[in-house]
């Protein structure tokens, strides 16, 4: 049996590789529909968000593609499927308001962070987000090496 006095691990998962690849325009906050051993594994922190992306089906929910949450180690033969899709919580104002800007040409929903609340709850937060270009990506490199810069200069 834990002990009450033991503090949860502090679950962050970011998708790094989503802030280089696209701007973000509207972030939300979603619950996701978990099975079994799903939140075990998310507290072992084995998820990996590289490569999700999130579309709507024809009844207006909205579902999570390509997250790999990996099959807990002390699970059974009831172990979950580590990439299946996994239908997203989010209220209709929400989803309307989604599903309303996705429709436009070049905008893509696509997973940014995944965290537990502190109810216990995993939550996935989505972005509404639009690909940048090369030369965007240059320009954002750029201004991060120049702050940098400016922030040893100002250590001496």
């Amino acid at each position: 049996m834990s002990k009450k006095d033991d503090k949860p691990k502090n679950i962050n998962i970011q998708n790094r590789r989503a802030r280089h690849e696209y701007a973000f325009l509207v972030q939300y906050e979603a619950g996701m529909m978990l099975q079994g051993t799903e939140i075990k594994s998310i507290r072992e922190g084995s998820v990996q968000l590289q490569d999700g992306f999130c579309t709507f089906h024809q009844d207006g929910s909205l579902w999570a593609h390509n997250i790999t949450i990996a099959q807990y180690t002390e699970g059974t033969y009831n172990n979950h499927e580590p990439t299946r899709a996994r239908k997203l919580l989010l209220n209709k104002k929400e989803l309307k308001q989604l599903a309303g800007k996705a429709q436009e040409q070049g905008l893509t929903i696509i997973p940014v962070r995944m965290f537990v609340s502190d109810r216990g709850f995993a939550k996935l937060e989505i972005a509404l987000a639009k690909g940048k270009k090369l030369y965007d990506k240059r320009d954002d490199l750029k201004a991060k090496d120049q702050k940098r810069e400016m922030d040893r200069a100002r250590d001496y």
